[in-house]
């Protein structure tokens, strides 16, 4: 077992580990655009992209960054990263399914980066304190339907 594991064992032992809350949810308070989730990268894709929230650590990372930093200043002591739809099958109803490995490998950089930051005395903690939680490959229903 590797050390990060053995210490995220250790603090289960001895206190509760909060997670972080829904990313979702924090997205939606920023009342983002059709644009916003474009970014100039993706400005001419040929579909909505509008609540492909996944996408917005390519397009609009600041945002992602700042839900993870709150989520630690709130208490958190584990992120997940934002990564809920970004397998090539969720990708697929915005033809984005080729770009699934950078948002998923951009989405742990923004999970990482923020786990880094902050107070000394808290960065030992998060040096191991993120998680990325594999989400059912099965379609979204709203391709089955």
């Amino acid at each position: 077992m590797s050390s990060k594991v053995e210490q995220l064992h250790q603090q289960l032992k001895e206190r509760i580990l909060v997670l972080d809350g829904g990313m979702g949810t924090m997205i939606q308070g920023y009342r983002l655009s059709e644009q916003d989730f474009r970014g100039e990268r993706f400005a001419d894709w040929p579909c909505d992209l509008k609540g492909n929230n996944d996408l917005l650590v390519l397009s609009k990372p600041e945002v992602i960054r700042e839900i993870h930093d709150a989520y630690f200043e709130a208490g958190a002591d584990i992120i997940e990263t934002n990564t809920f739809n970004s397998t090539t099958i969720a990708m697929a109803d915005y033809q984005m399914e080729s770009l699934s490995a950078e948002i998923n490998f951009a989405a742990a950089k923004l999970a990482r980066a923020s786990a880094d930051a902050g107070r000394p005395a808290r960065r030992k903690n998060r040096a191991m304190s993120r998680a990325c939680l594999a989400r059912p490959t099965a379609p979204p229903l709203s391709r089955l339907m």
